[in-house]
């Protein structure tokens, strides 16, 4: 049974984002803002001239009329531009969940929903779940990485498990968690076809150090969590190749004054890529703070944790296999109320984290955009430089999204759009 509940993109007279005027010039124009972020540097009065999908220069307006010839001219005169949010852990978004979504269609309202939160790319997150699940779930999602969806543009996959410490499982389901199995760990890296960019499993468990391998050969970036792995089999498995963590705090080991585990090693060794989930609910903002003062920039990476239920009122939805509610910002388990993934968008995390953390506003955009796309070997996006891809958003001074580019078109226009009742205003 598909248990997607895409929103309602046709009734009321309500069109979809994408129904929009489309970009104009065949694929040539300057976009004309206040502000250019890139994001290590901000460059006022500033103009982009995108062509064929791709960012060509960024300068004047004057000399990119002159550069550009006789090309259209997109006026957000008032705003600001930034690199396209890039978001490495979702479970869905829009009414869609990614353990059941199987074709393009499926795919389309999420996709739109990111796009309206600023997100130019996102990575698939996968749950843990019975093998022949796993592997049709991945087959179907590598697939569609090169689907022409209308928003936000899929990247590839993340096996969030099934090689995970069962006591710090969180949402997932106990059933599911289970052994590391290098002959299954093959089939599920076949099955991604390449799309495979990452998966999350616990260092201590026996035969994690083959794991590491197996997946750097397939090029996986290995990521530690769900874990209650010591300072020793942390840095076994760093030493190995596993250079990430996923979500800092929530399904790794606390603080503790006498001992080291995952959480503190990750947070002094420089090796180490973490990633954070700002939404005030899932960590503390003073935990925020410590994360932030103590890696190096270019480590933190912020998330959203999405699932189905993101960017749409609140309400029943599902991750995977269960239930979950989401109200208040919160999104829990109907069962028990544990806390499963979020509902938060990307655009909020990145205006929450300035409040939770002492970063700068270039320093913060750089853990959602660049960090975030380099994290995972995609050097073509994330940053606003010319030879990069055309993956834009376009905010107003408290970084609210007004218009989304993704590949050098125009996906949403918050001037002319009219959302579905059921999406969050």
């Amino acid at each position: 049974m598909n248990r997607n509940a895409p929103a309602d993109m046709t009734s009321g007279g309500h069109a979809p984002p994408h129904s929009l005027p489309t970009t104009p010039g065949g694929g040539a124009y300057i976009l004309r803002v206040d502000a250019c972020l890139t994001p290590s540097e901000t460059v006022h009065q500033a103009s982009v001239l995108c062509r064929n999908g791709l960012i060509e220069a960024i300068g004047s307006f004057d000399s990119l009329t002159a550069m550009g010839g006789d090309v259209p001219c997109i006026d957000m005169r008032g705003y600001q531009a930034i690199p396209g949010l890039v978001d490495t852990h979702l479970h869905g978004s829009g009414g869609v969940g990614v353990m059941d979504a199987g074709q393009v269609g499926d795919l389309a309202p999420m996709s739109q929903v990111l796009a309206r939160h600023g997100v130019t790319s996102f990575i698939f997150t996968i749950l843990s779940a019975d093998r022949g699940k796993m592997l049709q779930v991945a087959e179907s999602l590598a697939a569609l990485t090169e689907a022409d969806l209308p928003g936000a543009a899929p990247l590839g996959l993340h096996y969030e498990g099934p090689y995970l410490r069962v006591e710090k499982r969180g949402a997932q389901r106990e059933n599911y968690i289970r052994a590391i199995d290098l002959g299954e760990a093959r089939e599920l890296l076949a099955a991604g076809r390449g799309k495979v960019r990452m998966m999350t499993l616990a260092p201590e468990l026996e035969n994690s150090d083959q794991l590491i391998e197996l997946l750097l050969e397939g090029g996986a970036v290995p990521s530690m969590g769900h874990s209650l792995a010591d300072e020793t089999a942390v840095l076994r498995a760093v030493d190995c190749g596993a250079t990430r963590v996923t979500h800092l705090y929530n399904g790794t080991t606390q603080l503790d004054q006498r001992n080291s585990g995952l959480t503190a090693v990750a947070l002094v060794d420089d090796r180490v890529t973490i990633e954070l989930i700002a939404d005030g609910i899932h960590v503390h903002p003073v935990m925020l703070e410590i994360a932030c003062r103590t890696k190096p920039l270019d480590r933190i990476v912020g998330i959203s944790d999405a699932t189905q239920g993101a960017g749409l009122k609140d309400g029943l939805y599902y991750l995977g296999d269960d239930r979950v509610e989401i109200a208040n910002g919160w999104c829990r388990r109907y069962v028990d109320g544990r806390l499963a993934g979020s509902c938060l968008t990307l655009d909020r995390a990145m205006r929450n984290l300035p409040k939770f953390a002492s970063l700068g506003t270039e320093q913060v955009l750089t853990c959602f955009t660049r960090n975030a796309a380099f994290s995972l070997g995609f050097q073509d996006r994330g940053v606003l430089h010319p030879g990069k891809r055309a993956d834009i958003a376009v905010v107003d001074k408290d970084w609210n999204v007004r218009m989304t580019i993704v590949g050098g078109r125009v996906v949403y226009d918050a001037r002319t759009a009219e959302l579905p009742e059921n999406w969050v205003k």
